[in-house]
């Protein structure tokens, strides 16, 4: 996101893991991690549709292994709380229906001699705005679906159900977040909720916990259900699909995107594997104290190891020049489908975790990309303070 000078708003939002979309991006990564448990050299390619009582799984998958996909597709759904019929969608009494096959050996030909495993530009952003290098808006977001996940789960409320969204929008002045100007929480409910109950319990046990005190003031602007009610929700009232929420999974629309989704892909696929790459790079040039924003564009060619190009926009806060940056990243990252493979360590079933709540800015184990041990290294090779 470019810099604007004086006063402006800038808005991203987050959903749960029971929103339909989510269910189909932790489904199809479940089934990932259950073949890398067997076979780390497993090629993955698969996708999740889901409506009211049915989940569909359909995609291109080469494995020495055995994998029950059904089991994994019912574990999924009970694990994020569709556990009774009442909800329009239950992992005892869902369809589940399976078309996969193995994956192409046109695409097969490329990846196994190191190539990426497709064409196409992935980017990834950093930004010291927040501790985690991450946008302010999505951050936020994030946090306030995590809890209304965590209520739920606890109980701390006996009405929720697994769907729901959050949105925040945070103004700047001169760049720089200054204030939460409004939050939408919508949240999924049974039909004995009261809306007075809601509202009250939205704000004081999910927004006042989730959200720092000083960002808030008398102006700001909160929504809870803005529609009245949402009792029918989930699956049952919405269709979902693997990789529909992109601007969710990313940076919550700061910056760029490439349009490929991560979910139930393998690492030989660079829409997901040098996505992660990015992220780790630009992190740790920002941590560096090379700039206080980085975006990077990687582009592949389907079979060929090298990015065919890399671009990095520091957005005029680069203490050195963004074609030194580039040299620096080329010297110091190996950005081969491999050796991203390889450094980040994407051969693991790390990957169910990732498919809600972001791919990004997150502390726990299991997000390698995360980390920024390469920024006192590049610090050093640039001179920087």
């Amino acid at each position: 996101m470019k810099d604007i000078k004086g006063k402006y708003l800038f808005t991203s939002e987050s959903v749960t893991e029971g929103h339909p979309d989510k269910v189909c991006d932790q489904i199809s990564d479940a089934v990932l991690d259950e073949i890398l448990k067997e076979d780390p050299s497993g090629r993955v390619a698969c996708e999740t549709l889901v409506t009211t009582g049915m989940a569909v799984v359909a995609g291109e998958i080469t494995t020495s292994c055995y994998v029950d996909v059904p089991k994994v597709v019912r574990n999924t759904i009970r694990e994020i709380g569709y556990t009774s019929a009442a909800y329009g969608f239950d992992y005892k009494t869902c369809g589940v229906m399976t078309s996969i096959q193995g994956q192409s050996p046109d695409i097969a030909m490329g990846v196994d001699t190191g190539g990426a495993g497709d064409q196409g530009m992935m980017f990834g952003y950093a930004t010291s705005e927040t501790k985690e290098l991450m946008p302010m808006p999505v951050t936020l977001a994030h946090a306030l679906t995590r809890r209304l996940a965590k209520i739920r789960k606890e109980k701390l409320v006996d009405y929720l159900r697994p769907d729901g969204k959050s949105q925040v929008t945070i103004e700047y002045r001169d760049g720089v977040p200054a204030r939460v100007e409004a939050v939408v929480i919508s949240a999924h409910h049974d039909h004995k909720a009261k809306m007075g109950r809601i509202q009250e319990d939205m704000r004081e046990i999910v927004i006042k916990e989730s959200i720092p005190k000083a960002l808030m003031d008398k102006e700001t602007k909160i929504f809870v259900n803005p529609t009245g009610r949402f009792e029918v929700g989930g699956p049952q009232g919405d269709s979902g699909v693997t990789g529909r929420k992109i601007i969710v999974d990313t940076y919550g629309g700061v910056g760029s995107h490439g349009g490929g989704a991560f979910s139930g892909k393998d690492p030989t696929k660079v829409d997901r594997s040098a996505s992660y790459m990015a992220r780790y790079v630009a992190k740790n040039i920002v941590a560096s104290g090379m700039a206080e924003k980085c975006e990077i564009q990687f582009a592949y060619a389907i079979g060929v190891p090298e990015p065919v190009s890399v671009m990095i926009d520091t957005f005029g806060t680069g203490k050195i020049s963004e074609e030194k940056i580039v040299k620096l990243v080329r010297e110091n990252f190996d950005l081969t489908p491999g050796g991203i493979i390889e450094k980040l360590k994407l051969r693991r079933p790390i990957y169910r975790m990732t498919a809600a709540y972001g791919h990004f800015g997150r502390s726990e184990e299991g997000f390698p990309w995360e980390e920024i041990d390469m920024a006192d290294t590049l610090k050093k090779a640039a001179g920087t303070r």
